[in-house]
This record gives structure tokens, sequence and C-alpha cells, in this order.
């Protein structure tokens, strides 16, 4: 094949029939020294290859992305934890005789290859200049995660005062070197994988020392990702169309089980009244729970306004009211302390419904409704907020108050304005 896209063809005279005319392979403006019998080929502008990327190659993508930069955060997590762990364990053994070179002494012969692989990718980011952070001007910084492991393993009677279990922080590990292998090599990461991906780091963060460690954190668990962007959406963990698609990923079970307090404001708190039986109510006041339940007063101007918005037939939602009311009345003659479940109804414009779980600790969470003028409670979206303050990265050490202490606040308010249910 020459420059110019022609080809010479084979055959026994080295020559072919002429094209005849009109045929759509002939050239135009080929030079006049082309070689007698040459095919033209077709140009590079004439093959017709599609460059651009329609929605749905866009929508796999930023799938790809999505999940390849969450199982990301997880591992370098994971990474960072295990080094300092490492470090922790075996740097006081080895640096007192061998000292900046302790990473290479605690290798031993066993890890010679890769730890003397590590010190070259070292010296080679120093002369480029690689090396951004002072910090990481080390070997150990340099170690990957499953040679972090091998130190691990090698020197397991160091760790075993620390750890209690080197079963369960291999499997760990093995489950995250799949995940690792396909981030590292930019290939796609199913979500299967990666859930495992994250329940594997999770569990392994907790065993290293690492972990939340919140009395309630089965109930809303700290997402790598919301630790690190947390502050760019103040406190709000999740926002749902509405409160059937929050119930399927949090069930009132999940959301009110092992409550150590309970505070709701709302028309008739049925997300609560409904779905989470009165039996259980009583099993959580007689645990030490601390309730106290706000309703809008059914006999209130507000009531027959918000009847007038739903195009409810008179009186329909404060006889809805009334009952719920009159359920929870049942469930505090139960209790043998009924100061610890506190009924009480307002008068006011209902404005929002809130269910702040734990909002006196740190491990707290909201649950937050506006009212929608044509729209049920159980249509309207739903915010779920995390309470309490965490150290997030920000630019400012100070963190600002989220939105959980807002609407905690205005409960506060409305509570000490509102009656007793006798």
């Amino acid at each position: 094949m020459s420059s110019g896209g022609l080809e010479l063809p084979p055959g026994e005279s080295g020559r072919s029939e002429p094209a005849p005319q009109g045929d759509p392979t002939e050239t135009v403006g080929v030079p006049e020294d082309v070689p007698p019998g040459a095919v033209p080929l077709a140009r590079p502008m004439e093959i017709g290859a599609e460059l651009d990327w329609g929605t749905e190659a866009w929508s796999e993508v930023r799938t790809r992305a999505q999940r390849a930069g969450r199982a990301y955060i997880w591992l370098n997590l994971i990474e960072q934890r295990l080094r300092a762990v490492v470090a922790a364990v075996l740097r006081p053994i080895y640096a007192p005789v061998h000292g900046d070179d302790w990473v290479v002494a605690a290798a031993g012969p066993a890890g010679q290859e890769w730890v003397q692989r590590a010190v070259a990718v070292r010296e080679v980011s120093r002369r480029k200049g690689y090396l951004l952070d002072p910090a990481d001007d080390n070997v150990l910084s340099f170690l990957t995660l499953p040679q972090l492991r091998e130190l691990m393993v090698q020197h397991w009677p160091c760790f075993e005062p620390y750890i209690d279990d080197r079963r369960e922080v291999e499997l760990a590990l093995d489950e995250l070197e799949v995940t690792r292998n396909v981030v590292s090599r930019n290939r796609a990461l199913s979500r299967p994988v990666l859930d495992q991906a994250e329940r594997a780091s999770a569990r392994l963060l907790e065993i290293l020392g690492g972990g939340a460690g919140a009395p309630s954190a089965h109930r809303l668990p700290v997402d790598a990702v919301e630790d690190l962007v947390g502050d760019r959406y103040a406190d709000v963990v999740s926002v749902h169309a509405d409160r059937v698609r929050l119930q399927r990923l949090m069930p009132a079970e999940d959301l009110f089980g092992g409550a150590r307090r309970l505070d709701a404001i709302g028309i008739g708190l049925n997300l609560l009244v409904q779905n989470f039986s009165g039996r259980r109510l009583v099993h959580l006041a007689e645990s030490g729970c601390r309730t106290r339940l706000l309703f809008l007063n059914p006999a209130s101007s507000a009531v027959k306004r918000r009847e007038r918005e739903l195009g409810l037939k008179k009186g329909e939602l404060s006889r809805s009211v009334e009952m719920n009311i009159l359920h929870m009345r049942r469930v505090r003659a139960r209790l043998r302390d009924p100061g610890a479940f506190q009924i009480q109804v307002f008068d006011e414009t209902p404005r929002f419904t809130a269910y702040l779980v734990d909002g006196d600790g740190p491990d707290g969470v909201g649950v937050i409704q506006s009212y929608l003028r044509r729209a049920r409670g159980m249509e309207a979206p739903v915010l779920v907020l995390r309470g309490g303050r965490r150290t997030v990265v920000r630019s400012h050490s100070e963190p600002e108050p989220g939105l959980f202490d807002t609407y905690r606040e205005e409960f506060e308010s409305v509570w000490t304005d509102s009656r007793p249910v006798s």
C-alpha cells in the first residue's frame, strides 16, 4: 500500500481490468504517475466512523464512573487505614535498629522483590516531582493494599493483640481485591460487586478501629462518600420522591426500633401510628425510650382548611387524627411510666411533618416532609437528615449547624406552645 492509498492487486500478470464507467472505486484526481493496474482504496473520510456518544452510551459511562468513584473512595480509606495500622505496630519494632529503612527490614527476604520495587518507584517519583506532600516521602506510602496485607500476615503475632480475628480480616481483603483489580484497570464494576466492596470496607474499618461506632449505626450507616462531601449538602443524607420510596429503603422498624428518644410533629403522624405497632411502642417505652408526640388539634380550623385543600369530605381528616390520638393514648395507658410517653396537640397552621429519632445524640436521624397543597403526606417528598455534628473535609474547621438542628428547634418551639392530651 502506498501513501496515496493505492494498492497493487495480486495476480499472475500484475495487471487488472480497467474499472467500468461510473465504478464507485474510481478515484478523481489520481496522479498520472500511478502504476498501471493500481486499485484506489477508500480514504479515511469515506469510512464513516461514528465518534459521537448517544444518550445510552453517556448513561453507561456515567454509571461506570459513579460506581468506580465510590469504590475508589472506599479503597482509599482502607489503604490509608491499613497503612496507619501497619506503621503503628511495626515501626516501633524495626525503626530503632533500621531507621528509615524499617519497611525494607520488615519485608524481609520473602518480600524483597516487591519492597525493592516500591523503593524504585519512590526514587522515580522524587526525581520527577510527583511527591507533592513530604509526608508521603517514605516507602510505606508506595506499598499497595496486597503488600500491606502481606506485611500484616508475616507479622501476625505483632497484630494479634489488637485484632481479634485474622480470618475475618483476610476474607474482607479478599473481597476488596476483586474491586481493586477492576478499578485499577478502569473496567466495568457491577452493582453487586460494589455493594460487596462497601460492606467489606465498612466491616474492615470497624475491625481496624476506624468505624463510626455509633450506637444506632445500623439505622443509618455512615457512607464513605457522605463522610467526604457531606458538608456540601448540609446534613441531608437522602431525598425521596414520596414516603413509599422511603419505606422501601428504611422501614418503620429500622427507623424507630431501638430508639432512645423519639420526637414527632405533624397532622396525624401516620408513618409512626400506622406502621409501628402499639405493642412495639410499649416495648420501646419500657426499654427506656422517651417519646413526645405532637398532633394537630383535630378540632382546630387548620384541620378544616387542610380538608378543603385535599378535597376530603368534611370531618374526614379530623376523625382520622382523633383515631390516631386515641390509639396513642391506649399505648400510654399500658405503660408503668406514662410520663415517658407524652402526647400534645397544637393549633397552628401545620407546615411540616418531622420524626426526630435520637435527636439529642450524635447518631440522630430525622425524616422531614413539607405539606403540599394538593398532596397527602404519603405523596410528599421526604428528606432524611443525619443529626449530630460530624467532622467533615472542609476549608474551615468549625462545622456549621445543619437542617436537623433547625427542625429540632422548631419542634421545641411548637411543643412549648402546645397543650397536653389527658
